[in-house]
């Protein structure tokens, strides 16, 4: 199916981001249409983009030479039976499937979605249909049934463990990124919150053992799929990188620590998610009996749970979550904490990177960044750009920001960035406060201990929005990783200056798929992390080794002990 029309990169759309970057790929010999230069970018039909998997064919289409395979399942629907269970394979399939449009959001709190208008506008967030059918992998390919073995990146979204979905923000489609690099990019759906992780298991008894990490499941289940699937999409399934941010970020931490992936992963890649801990056994385990509480359930009637509405078990579960951690005492802040990953011994056998990294990640290599500012408080309030720093020391010691920060160390901390930073004003400082970072250099300084390098990267590139006053918020790289900043407008402004830093940093994450080693793929020469000097690549116009340059500030921060 490998394509011989004469190749070009549109300029319009997603293609703009393609400008000047990748060598122009063959177009497709399309029924009707091989002779004819008329500017054509999209293609479906018939006998265009059908491809194999282990389930069934399934028709994509091509858009600016780019296949796209949208949604097709990797598991069976987890609604009814199969809720709270590890994830079955998908029934098979005769006739020909459209994946053609993007697969189910997992079931979440979809109530004011958009209620925030800057919030939606920067974000522009993308929802469709939510169900419990939503084991769902996308697939952007440059060509297939060709011979080649590409890299292959699959993606996995962020939202915490509780929200998102693989389309979530236009700077996660692959289109871009796969035409750059000539290689396969996956994104997928999982499972969510209370849905994805109840731990029923002591009340369900062995039934329900595995309840509190199906949605873990779920990702070794994507990429099971993807060894089994993408030699027919043309990727490589010797050559795997998994990516995330933010709570997908803790998700490909997550995933290099479960024996049940051993081999699926070759290479690592975690954006403001490293999440060294994850969610304590001895709480979780609890939630069940809260559950059948608020159900009006007993422990024989537990199957009843699988039988209600999704919608109607979320409410009930959030509710239980809730009371459980006003009855412990707890500090996790909002019930969808309770509904996370655990460290069960079994499934997930330790902390991922605590007390120390976990003998399933030696071999594969790492790359972990964060943000230099991860959110910004005066983004949409202009007021707060004059604040002082006795304003922000107030803010801080009354919970202003998203950390639990104690009013008794919030004057230190404020000092101790200050003189870090001296060419940072209050307000900047203000947003530099975060753990992102802290938990980057606890979860770099673990994995450095294995043989595989570890490389660390701060973004710190200011987009011109707003008045300036986003900063490198949270999520704003990842456009620039997959060369989508000209696609993600609202993150970036598009235009030449976010292009050409984006061009340098897919460059090296290309580099770092193929090889293990991010050097050479138009960055200056990076560095391997060690904990001595806490070499970091600082990401902006100009990019620059720079070394631990907030170690005495981090050491202010209170001691890091998971959610």
């Amino acid at each position: 199916m490998k394509t011989n029309r004469r190749g070009f990169i549109q300029t319009l759309g997603a293609g703009t981001a393609g400008l000047g970057l990748a060598s122009p790929i063959a177009f497709s010999s399309c029924k009707g249409s091989a002779d004819k230069e008329d500017n054509q970018l999209l293609y479906i039909g018939d006998d265009i983009a059908i491809a194999e998997t282990n389930y069934g064919k399934v028709r994509g289409y091509i858009l600016r030479d780019v296949y796209y395979f949208l949604g097709i399942p990797y598991g069976a629907n987890t609604s009814g039976a199969n809720r709270f269970m590890p994830p079955l394979k998908p029934e098979p399939w005769s006739d020909i499937y459209p994946a053609i449009w993007w697969g189910n959001t997992a079931p979440q709190e979809m109530e004011n979605r958009y209620a925030n208008k800057y919030g939606a506008f920067r974000d522009h967030w993308n929802y469709d249909d939510v169900s419990e059918d939503c084991l769902r992998i996308n697939v952007f390919t440059p060509g297939y049934n060709d011979g080649k073995k590409r890299p292959v990146l699959v993606w996995m979204h962020g939202g915490g463990w509780t929200n998102g979905n693989a389309i979530e923000h236009d700077g996660y489609i692959g289109e871009n990124f796969a035409r750059f690099g000539d290689v396969v990019f996956c994104s997928m759906n999982s499972r969510l919150g209370p849905l994805g992780f109840s731990d029923l298991s002591a009340v369900g008894g062995e039934k329900y053992a595995a309840s509190g990490n199906v949605g873990a499941l779920d990702l070794v289940a994507s990429l099971e799929w993807v060894r089994d699937n993408i030699a027919n999409f043309g990727g490589d399934p010797d050559n795997i990188t998994i990516m995330g941010q933010s709570g997908g970020g803790a998700k490909v931490g997550t995933v290099t620590a479960m024996p049940s992936a051993a081999g699926l992963v070759d290479k690592a890649v975690i954006l403001s998610g490293a999440t060294p801990i994850l969610m304590d056994k001895g709480l979780t385990s609890q939630v069940g009996a809260y559950i059948l509480k608020e159900a009006g359930l007993n422990a024989t009637q537990i199957d009843r749970l699988q039988q209600m509405p999704w919608q109607e078990y979320y409410e009930l579960a959030m509710r239980a979550g809730s009371k459980l951690l006003a009855d412990t005492g707890s500090h996790l802040e909002g019930a969808r904490r309770v509904f996370q990953p655990n460290a069960d011994g079994t499934i997930i056998p330790q902390h991922p990177y605590y007390p120390e990294a976990p003998d399933t990640a030696k071999n594969i290599p790492m790359i972990i960044c964060s943000a230099t500012n991860e959110s910004s408080p005066t983004w949409q309030d202009s007021s707060l750009e004059s604040i002082s720093f006795d304003g922000v020391k107030k803010e801080l010691a009354e919970g202003g920001t998203f950390n639990d920060l104690t009013a008794e160390k919030a004057g230190e901390i404020v000092d101790a960035y200050a003189r870090a930073f001296p060419d940072k004003n209050p307000a900047e400082i203000w947003s530099m406060i975060t753990t992102h970072r802290q938990r980057t250099v606890i979860l770099a300084d673990a994995k450095v201990k294995q043989e595989a390098p570890v490389y660390t990267a701060w973004f710190g590139w200011q987009p011109p929005l707003f008045d300036n006053r986003l900063r490198a918020f949270h999520c704003l790289d990842i456009c620039f990783w997959f060369y989508n900043t000209d696609l993600m407008f609202s993150h970036t402004g598009g235009g030449e200056r976010p292009r050409a830093l984006s061009e340098k940093m897919a460059g090296s994450l290309l580099q770092f798929m193929k090889t293990g080693d991010p050097n050479g793929g138009g960055l200056p020469e990076w560095p391997r992390y060690t904990s001595g000097q806490g070499e970091l690549m600082f990401l902006d116009d100009v990019c620059e080794v720079r070394y631990a340059p907030d170690r005495e500030a981090i050491k202010t921060l209170p001691p890091y002990e998971g959610y």
